[in-house]
């Protein structure tokens, strides 16, 4: 007879046999997940100084080789060369054209740096209505240039990883934009102690509309995908008219305005806004609830906003328009914190533009009619809440909130049809003059 050990032993052996036998069965039968790739690499801890030198060594050659592989202005002129020289007759008005025998012709002379752009894809992404099956010349080599552009552009922006993650923290961008500053002609202008509010000016905008979930970093692929760097590097232009440089958020009008506005809202002068200050922000006619929510809300010093906070207020205000905007606003009005808007709130914020009427001697709205317009401007999924997608939706976002939290937007929604049929009356003395 066996002892209790010995029949433990062999019932172990025994399942050590079958359970190779079956595991081995099952390797022979499937081997697909032998062959899956490594995908994830630990980055080198703060002690392992070594590691993280051999990590930063190879970054910096692996980004060496990439911008190696871009077209140089040399090689540029050389395709355009080719180009031209095998465009296809007839020509579209002064348009030169190519087919897409010649354009073969051409990604084999033009060498191994071109071959990705000589493609069928690329051909038939840029043929349109021609009849004889043509693609532009211009259109193809503005094409590559945008190309060679973005690659650049990212290899500048990777320089600038630390991680090595494929985004930047706020400090990257702050360095990028730092470095940027003495090769863009339109910011020539400006006296170098001034350089850490502008660098924080631009750095704004590009976190507040790219990192709506706060993380603190913003991928390399989103900045190269918005038109922001597009805005930025249009400084380069030492010719940019006076109405571009207005419009455009990182030229030095525009940044010297923002800048000017916060200086002059600062009564105390002590480099930060109360909510008395802020108050008099715009045309002075923001609610003293909304104002309170904004304090509540927003990071703040003692109760005092500084100008990296007001940034972020000014960006939203000013372009009501964008998702971004309308979330950080959106926040403000959802005082019960439950993701969409009720009658409740709406009346909550509505009702400090009913005071501020009486003060201004004006005859307050009913709300109930005010609270039925903006639901039927809105038309929310459900017929008593407002959530933010049904705003963003709506495409009457900006709109709605200017209702709620402005004295003056509320004014102009009121009166829209009197200010377009001025508009039109204005329009028409122009004419007849």
């Amino acid at each position: 007879k066996k002892s209790e050990q010995e029949l433990k032993d062999e019932e172990m052996e025994l399942f050590t046999k079958y359970y190779m036998e079956w595991k081995g069965g099952r390797k022979s039968g499937n081997m697909s997940y032998t062959n899956i790739p490594r995908f994830y690499y630990r980055l080198p801890a703060e002690d392992e100084v070594l590691l993280q030198k051999l990590r930063e060594e190879s970054r910096a050659v692996f980004l060496q080789r990439k911008s190696r592989e871009l077209l140089d202005n040399e090689e540029l002129q050389n395709l355009w060369f080719l180009l031209d020289k095998h465009q296809t007759s007839p020509m579209i008005g002064e348009e030169a054209m190519i087919n897409y025998e010649n354009f073969l012709k051409v990604g084999e002379k033009a060498g191994p740096k071109c071959k990705q752009f000589f493609t069928a894809k690329i051909f038939a992404k840029l043929l349109h209505n021609d009849p004889y099956g043509r693609i532009s010349i211009m259109q193809f080599f503005n094409y590559v240039m945008r190309k060679v552009w973005l690659h650049q552009t990212r290899i500048g922006l990777s320089l600038y990883d630390v991680a090595g993650q494929g985004y930047l923290r706020e400090s990257d961008l702050e360095n990028y934009i730092l470095e940027l500053i003495p090769t863009l002609p339109q910011l020539d202008g400006l006296e170098k102690s001034f350089y850490s509010f502008y660098v924080c000016t631009a750095v704004r905008k590009f976190f507040f509309f790219l990192d709506p979930l706060r993380t603190g970093k913003i991928k390399i692929q989103d900045i190269l995908a918005c038109s922001f760097l597009d805005d930025l590097l249009e400084l380069r232009d030492e010719e940019l008219s006076k109405e571009s440089q207005e419009t455009n958020w990182f030229s030095a009008p525009s940044a010297l305005r923002v800048y000017g506005q916060y200086l002059n809202l600062d009564k105390d002068h002590n480099g930060m806004l109360s909510k008395e200050e802020l108050s008099r922000y715009g045309t002075g006619t923001l609610t003293n609830i909304f104002l309170d929510r904004v304090f509540q809300e927003c990071l703040t010093y003692d109760g005092e906003m500084d100008y990296k906070t007001y940034l972020d207020f000014v960006l939203a205000l000013e372009n009501r328009k964008e998702p971004a905007a309308l979330q950080y606003i959106f926040k403000l009005l959802d005082i019960e914190n439950k993701g969409y808007l009720n009658v409740f709130s709406l009346n909550y914020f509505f009702r400090a533009i009913q005071e501020q009427m009486k003060i201004h001697g004006q005859e307050p709205v009913s709300f109930q009619d005010v609270k039925d317009e903006i639901f039927d401007m809105v038309k929310p999924k459900d017929p008593y809440k407002i959530s933010l997608q049904d705003l963003i939706n709506s495409s009457q976002g900006d709109t709605v909130t200017s209702i709620l939290i402005d004295l003056n937007g509320f004014w102009t929604y009121e009166n829209r049809e009197v200010l377009v049929a001025s508009d039109n009356d204005n329009a028409a003395d122009v004419d007849d003059t």
